[in-house]
């Protein structure tokens, strides 16, 4: 077993996985996951560049997985960041503030190798169960971009595309400066147009129609699980490897979509830094689905987190 640490910094979200891992058998048992919402790419749709309260609430979640890394000696951290500081124009300064703080410079990855960092990190302990056929479609629904990876026991085809839900909640959501409750029919449709338009891109080098099974990852995803579950509390066994309809997703799409910033904020399973932003996300899942004839996604809790702690312990062997 091999003690490592992994930190994924994305749009929305930053959050850690402290494991002990074994890649001969492909055992993963987990010290420490956590996840503090930072909103690292606030604004960056608009203006280009990373916003300085957004880097400071960023390298205070630094500050604090510091101390975790430390306490647990774990060695060999992993620090990937994704859509947004590949965006921004001063991504230095946000390079800069990690290395001093964690000692270790964040790799600012392409949208490929996020791919297939989700695809190991949600189908490795899929191999061979029963009821999960083969080839995967894995879909990785991020704050600003969504990854789309097929494959079998390995990354056949990905692309990386930027419907996020903070992206598309900021570009038709945001009026003077706030999210507009019960987005209006237009607003609705133009967030459909830009997923499909996406979704046709990905189609070019993605064969999306040979996926047997949809695996579905990310904060998005998990929460509108967990109210499709009818959970009182966000309990991760329960949605980990849950099974969730087609149906299911399109009644809690137009359930948020319908909800004021009160009603969704006082659903229990929704964490206060997605309350803005899970209909849209939910709303590219929906969308996504009906795109591809998919009657259900398996929702998985081992996502980008989990394959850059396999990443870490496989080259350490």
């Amino acid at each position: 077993m091999r003690r490592v640490a992994a930190i994924d910094c994305g749009t929305n979200s930053i959050r850690l996985l402290v494991a002990d891992l074994d890649p001969a058998t492909g055992e993963l048992v987990e010290l420490d996951r956590r996840m503090r919402i930072v909103r690292l790419g606030q604004g960056v749709d608009r203006t280009g560049r990373l916003a300085p309260e957004a880097l400071e609430r960023t390298f205070a979640a630094c500050r604090e997985y510091a101390a975790v890394i430390e306490e647990y000696g774990a060695s060999h951290p992993r620090f990937v960041a994704t859509s947004a500081s590949r965006d921004a124009e001063n991504r230095e300064d946000f390079v800069r503030g990690v290395l001093e703080i964690l000692g270790v410079e964040p790799e600012v990855i392409t949208g490929d190798q996020e791919a297939e960092f989700s695809f190991t990190g949600a189908t490795r302990e899929l191999t061979g169960a029963d009821g999960f056929e083969k080839p995967y479609l894995v879909v990785d629904i991020g704050g600003g971009s969504t990854e789309f990876v097929v494959g079998e026991d390995h990354v056949r085809a990905a692309r990386s595309v930027d419907i996020g839900c903070v992206r598309m909640t900021e570009r038709h959501l945001v009026v003077d400066g706030r999210v507009e409750d019960r987005p209006t029919p237009a607003q609705i449709e133009a967030i459909r147009a830009d997923i499909t338009a996406a979704l046709d891109q990905v189609a070019e080098t993605v064969p999306l129609d040979e996926a047997r099974t949809l695996v579905g990852l990310a904060g998005s995803v998990t929460t509108v699980a967990a109210i499709a579950l009818g959970l009182t509390a966000y309990d991760s066994a329960a949605i980990h490897h849950s099974r969730i309809s087609l149906d299911q997703v399109r009644e809690v799409t137009g359930r948020l979509l319908e909800a004021t910033h009160a009603e969704r904020a006082a659903i229990a399973v929704i964490h206060p830094g997605r309350v803005d932003v899970i209909a849209a996300g939910a709303l590219v899942l929906l969308t996504i689905m009906e795109r591809i004839g998919a009657r259900e996604v398996v929702v998985s809790e081992h996502d980008i987190l989990d394959g850059i702690a396999w990443s870490v312990a496989e080259q350490t062997v």
